[in-house]
């Protein structure tokens, strides 16, 4: 029988910076969260997420007795600007799809267990983060998000990865708090601009901007396109703004090269103008959450950060990608990027659309040549007072 400090060092030995365990108790505080929270969380099981039944480890391997919990850092070198400016760093360099990095170790790992007599499963649906506080690897934030003890000096950009196995091991002291120093105010709760955290380290992922990227049938509303600012896929802003991983961000990192290598195909033109081929082979082995049905969404997301932008250097992308698409979605929020972007000349082109749209595109197209008015007569009543 392998002993835990064999277990320890071979996690190590597959890269991972830190290796606790816990029992495989179910973990009633977490279910009872969920419950609590239906309204928030009921989205999950539309999606096949079940994370109610994820909350007992029995559930996942019949005779559980002990949780592994391998900390797993995402942001251990740095990523292009280009890439972090419009991405969740935790997507970057994600491999499960490829299985060409992480999920390698995984398996390795695994190995090493099934060699030694043991059985596991890695679920996708067991509380992972609670999982690592409740082995003593680590605390909350008011982000919600799991801080570690040891790695990437003891902040939130890690992978805590649960492995439940049938053998029982000496399980850590448990860490499930919150931890954040008295004197912080709130950072990431004031800087979240959709309202998701809700203070008390709850949060409401139905309002959280990550979820607003890949989740949705309809066209971003209108009273939440500026707050989402400039990200695609995911965000990092409450971990970005957080007095914990500061002293991480000051770290001077060697370039992922795996992620340098794709920044050209996430360039915003590209992805404005995929097409469904570009994107199965470009794009989604990087980032799965949105399937090729809803390339539409991407294409708005991308849009919108054009808006966002304000830089009048990508109008010709937009006016191209208006006539190209028939997507009643992404036509919409063009007409608004080109509104928070263009000029009188602009307006012009967006009147020309109006003739051949209705609806709601016409509706996006009326306000986008409202705000470039609005702009241009605030201009003009500058001008006048100096």
């Amino acid at each position: 029988m392998i002993t835990q400090a064999q277990i320890i060092e071979q996690g190590q030995k597959f890269g991972f910076e830190d290796v606790g365990f816990t029992s495989a108790a179910p973990f009633h505080d977490h279910k009872k969260l969920l419950l609590e929270m239906t309204d928030e969380y009921g989205w999950a099981d539309e999606v096949g997420l079940d994370l109610k039944n994820g909350a007992d480890p029995a559930s996942i391997l019949p005779g559980a007795k002990t949780i592994i919990v391998l900390i797993e850092p995402y942001f251990n070198k740095s990523y292009p600007s280009s890439m972090e400016a419009h991405f969740g760093r935790c997507y970057l360099d994600d491999d499960r799809v490829t299985k060409d990095g992480l999920a390698k170790r995984i398996k390795a790992f695994r190995q090493f267990l099934r060699d030694a007599g043991i059985d596991s499963r890695v679920p996708f649906n067991l509380p992972h983060r609670v999982g690592a506080a409740r082995a003593g690897l680590g605390t909350f934030g008011k982000n919600c998000l799991f801080y570690s003890n040891k790695v990437v000096r003891c902040g939130s950009w890690t992978l805590p990865i649960a492995v439940v196995i049938d053998k029982e091991f000496t399980p850590g002291i448990a860490s499930v708090k919150t931890d954040c120093p008295s004197w912080c105010k709130n950072a990431c709760i004031t800087s979240c601009p959709t309202g998701a955290l809700k203070g008390n380290s709850k949060i409401d992922p139905r309002k959280c901007i990550s979820y607003l990227t890949y989740f949705g049938d309809e066209i971003t509303p209108l009273e939440i396109r500026e707050p989402m600012g400039m990200y695609i896929y995911g965000c990092d802003r409450c971990q970005d703004v957080c007095p914990r991983n500061q002293p991480w961000l000051a770290q001077q990192l060697e370039p992922n090269e795996r992620v340098a290598a794709k920044a050209n195909n996430f360039e915003l033109p590209r992805l404005l103008h995929m097409d469904k081929a570009y994107f199965e082979s470009k794009i989604w082995p990087h980032m799965f959450y949105m399937g090729s049905d809803t390339i539409w969404k991407w294409k708005m997301n991308v849009a919108r950060v054009m808006g966002n932008c304000r830089d009048k250097k990508y109008l010709p992308d937009l006016e191209k990608a208006f006539n190209e698409n028939r997507d009643d979605r992404i036509k919409g929020m063009i007409a608004w990027a080109m509104g928070q972007i263009g000029n009188q000349d602009t307006g012009q082109i967006l009147k020309s659309y109006s003739a051949n749209n209705s609806g709601k595109v016409l509706k996006e197209i009326s306000m986008a040549i409202q705000t470039i008015e609005n702009k241009n007569k605030n201009k003009k009543n500058h001008n006048g007072a100096l």
